[in-house]
């Protein structure tokens, strides 16, 4: 006969027992298939090749949702492959996108050395007109000031560590790529104003037309100092404006705005697209810019006094403009001539008033 005490033993064993074995199955995570050959993989990895779990940064590359605490689009991706892409795609653009910008300025400096500025002999007691008012020169030089700002920073953001850090070192390269990108930043933002404002006090003679085509076809004239009669722009002015302007500066302000404010909630690839799509633009427009820049100042002798004063000389206008000048003649255009009130100084534009 058995004793009541071990009786209760054996039984409080068995319970307890019981109770472990449920613990354990219901703490036991419910695995798919899936899941169970990837556990598999990890552990015979972690014997062959310690540390170097292949399978687990699989999982994690693959860009599938994970779990996570932190509310927003993407926070539950740890990696994402598409960076690397991104990474390797930026080294080829800003290669070709440098590459472009020197030889521009390198050919507009052979140019300049071999042909010289295009001037025009100013008849005594010239006539003035006024070619630009001061609305058309404050909307200029407001984008004028803010692009070249922008240009100028952002060649030192893509190409600083390939150019200039060898030059100037670590240190001083830091304070100036600092300097480059908050300039950048918050300069660019003026670009939304800046450019429709240019875009509403130019668009009505930019118009383009048959005679744009023929000043083409007659482009090395131009440059021999026998011009293509043109308007009050030229088609070379047209095709600055059309393309700089209003086609890559848009661009240049959509994609500048998506990086410089993620807060709209963008994804990183819509960002990493934007910034490719935005170093494409900049340097196509920073290489024809530097065209028009070198044109309106060392290049065309007179253009450069033209929009920081207003004022051109007639036979100046009647060489570069002929179609415009005929229309200011005639009384057509909205320009008109002003009357000089003393002798044309070294370079520029005697002060003037309405005739």
């Amino acid at each position: 006969m058995r004793s009541p005490t071990l009786m209760r033993a054996a039984g409080a064993l068995v319970a307890t027992l019981c109770l472990v074995a449920g613990l354990a199955v219901a703490q036991s995570p419910a695995v798919n298939p899936t899941e169970a050959d990837l556990a598999k993989q990890q552990q015979e990895r972690q014997v062959t090749q310690p540390l170097n779990n292949q399978p687990v940064w699989k999982e994690v590359r693959s860009g599938i949702p994970q779990v996570t605490t932190v509310q927003g689009r993407e926070t539950n991706i740890l990696i994402q492959p598409q960076g690397e892409t991104w990474r390797a795609v930026r080294v080829p653009i800003a290669f070709w996108g440098g590459l472009l910008f020197a030889l521009v300025v390198a050919g507009l400096a052979v140019f300049y050395l071999v042909r010289g500025p295009m001037t025009v002999e100013v008849k005594p007691n010239d006539r003035v007109i006024q070619r630009f008012s001061p609305a058309d020169r404050y909307a200029h030089w407001l984008l004028a000031i803010v692009w070249v700002t922008l240009a100028v920073t952002g060649l030192v953001l893509s190409l600083g560590k390939s150019v200039l850090l060898p030059l100037i070192g670590y240190t001083l390269f830091s304070w100036l790529a600092t300097l480059a990108k908050n300039a950048h930043n918050f300069i660019g933002p003026v670009l939304v104003f800046a450019v429709p404002w240019m875009f509403i006090r130019y668009i009505r003679h930019n118009g383009i037309g048959a005679e744009d085509f023929k000043w083409f076809a007659h482009i090395f004239d131009y440059f021999k100092g026998n011009e293509y009669p043109s308007g009050k722009f030229n088609a070379g002015e047209k095709l600055v404006f059309w393309l700089v302007l209003v086609l890559f500066s848009t661009v240049l302000v959509v994609t500048g705005l998506i990086l410089v404010f993620p807060n709209f909630d963008q994804t990183r690839s819509t960002m990493q697209i934007a910034n490719v799509i935005h170093m494409i633009a900049a340097y196509l427009a920073i290489a024809l810019a530097c065209v028009h820049i070198y044109l309106g100042t060392l290049g065309a002798t007179g253009a450069y006094a033209a929009m920081r004063d207003g004022y051109v000389d007639a036979t100046w206008a009647e060489h570069h403009h002929q179609r415009w000048y005929e229309d200011v003649v005639a009384g057509k255009a909205r320009e008109q001539f002003v009357q000089r009130e003393s002798p044309a100084p070294a370079g520029g534009v005697a002060r003037t008033k309405p005739a």
